[in-house]
């Protein structure tokens, strides 16, 4: 059974299988919506159900709350149809939203293990294109079977793409990441896609929150950031549950002595 989904927008119409949510189904058939966590946790993804029915799925309170729900919200990376819809999702409103979502070919150019269990990427577009994108914007893998795999771009625009991609027990494509994956190897990409991304419009200190390799987002801001000579006050909290999670702890201590408006805390669960 399949459900369809309306963006009131204009934008075209996609279809949901049962059980799947609307962040993953439009994913799949390249219908861009913003979404952060995918784990109903931060909100990124919240929109409006116009019409129709959904399974809100599981979600933070603090991401989603009952006044919210009732007013017709719903978080569109947990939220499941149950019958055909028509959402409207939130305007993402961030610098780098219009740019134009490529699909292109990429060579690995070379691998670097960060940690045992994180591994820099660094891609190479073909000469003749360019990604033109915002510092905390991410990029989909397609796999050879159309399904996707999503990373943040860990520099801001440089020649190179850059990515710190986690093992995950079980996971195809990292075990791919660690084991055959080789330097020359061809990917193919899509993006740039999100909005993550620095609201430059604002006074307001900085803070960001960051865990393992939610790190990449979060270097890639504030590397553009101290380039542009941005003075707020910016606050980086690391957290990992080891000291060795805390895998490019030597940029962040580089960044602070010398930027007096950025402080870091790591973040240790355990010594």
């Amino acid at each position: 059974m399949t459900f369809k989904v309306h963006i009131e927008s204009g934008a075209r119409d996609f279809t949901v299988a049962a059980g799947e949510s609307i962040i993953d189904a439009a994913a799949r058939q390249g219908v861009t919506l913003p979404y952060g966590c995918r784990n109903g946790l931060c909100g990124a993804c919240k929109g409006r159900v116009v019409t129709g029915q959904v399974d809100y799925g599981t979600y933070s309170v603090y991401a989603l709350s009952e006044q919210e729900k009732a007013a017709g919200l719903a978080l569109f990376c947990q939220a499941r149809p149950l019958t055909d819809i028509t959402i409207e999702p939130r305007s993402a409103g961030a610098a780098g939203q219009d740019a134009v979502v490529k699909k292109l070919p990429c060579r690995v150019e070379k691998k670097e293990l960060l940690a045992p269990d994180v591994m820099r990427l660094y891609l190479k577009l073909p000469n003749t294109e360019r990604l033109q994108y915002v510092a905390g914007q991410y990029i989909n893998i397609i796999l050879r079977d159309g399904r996707r795999r999503s990373f943040s771009m860990a520099a801001p625009q440089k020649d190179l793409i850059e990515l710190h991609i986690a093992k995950v027990a079980g996971g195809e494509f990292t075990a791919h990441v660690f084991g055959g994956m080789k330097e020359k190897d061809i990917l193919r990409i899509e993006g740039p896609l999100g909005d993550f991304t620095l609201r430059k419009d604002s006074t307001r200190p900085i803070i960001f929150l960051a865990a393992g390799t939610g790190f990449a987002p979060v270097k890639a801001i504030i590397e553009d950031a101290l380039a542009q000579g941005i003075q707020r006050p910016m606050y980086l909290y690391w957290g990992s549950v080891r000291r060795a999670g805390l895998y490019l702890e030597g940029v962040a201590q580089v960044w602070v002595s010398a930027a007096e408006n950025l402080k870091y805390v790591p973040v240790l669960s355990r010594p």
